[in-house]
């Protein structure tokens, strides 16, 4: 990261919605989103959507044309991958050194993210010896902001009596990661897909010997690798 883009005056409110533009870019596979689409991801009305895109727009970090869907500038990508990675490296620390779960550090790691200290980010990463991915299985994007991202397959998309391996969770819910923890799936857990039922598009799903029907919400939120089908 440049130093010309720590110089940039940011609120924690921009800070955040840059960093969900750019999650909603990744989670579509587009890089364009739509102004109603960012206020249903924050929870927000359209019309504060509005009047924050008009701020980050004269701050040159986030271009739209009149009705046309909003685009990150370059620093504004930058200024995004950058909390992604410390919010990353946080919840890696606290899971590792501070025995706090994977539904836990979510939470915590969205509050230290806004820490502006480039040294104390970098000798955090050293420090932990630069892993490469957080508690969730996801990808931590390094000093220079290299961001490899690779393609997703969804529990929800496999077809009966495939194998597979869980390698990321979306780690967005403190609900959804502790029920994951409930029922005993951990990253690397090898699950079968028994079934796959029409009416509801549930899943009944094998793993460590147990028996588990899971719903569409909850196997599209769960990534894997697939190891035979």
């Amino acid at each position: 990261m440049t130093n010309k883009l720590n110089s940039i005056e940011l609120t924690k409110s921009e800070e955040d919605y840059l960093k969900a533009i750019f999650q909603l870019m990744l989670d579509s596979d587009n890089e364009k989103v739509g102004n109603n689409k960012l206020a249903d991801y924050l929870n927000i009305s359209p019309a504060s959507v509005n009047n924050m895109v008009k701020k980050l727009k004269l701050k040159k970090l986030l271009k739209s044309e009149r009705y046309a869907k909003l685009q990150l500038t370059d620093s504004g990508r930058d200024i995004a991958v950058g909390l992604i990675r410390k919010h990353r490296l946080w919840e890696t620390f606290l899971s590792k050194y501070l025995n706090f779960t994977w539904d836990e550090v979510h939470d915590v790691a969205e509050q230290l993210e806004h820490v502006k200290s480039p040294k104390l980010i970098n000798e955090l990463d050293r420090f932990m010896d630069f892993p490469k991915k957080d508690p969730h299985g996801e990808v931590i994007p390094d000093a220079e902001g290299n961001y490899r991202t690779f393609e997703k397959v969804t529990l929800a998309s496999l077809d009966s009596g495939t194998i597979c391996k869980l390698i990321s969770v979306n780690d967005g819910s403190v609900e959804f990661l502790r029920y994951v923890s409930e029922i005993g799936l951990a990253l690397s857990s090898e699950i079968k897909v028994i079934e796959k039922r029409s009416f509801d598009n549930s899943v009944k799903i094998e793993f460590n010997d147990s028996i588990e029907t899971v719903s569409q919400k909850f196997a599209d939120n769960v990534f894997v690798e697939i190891l035979s089908n």
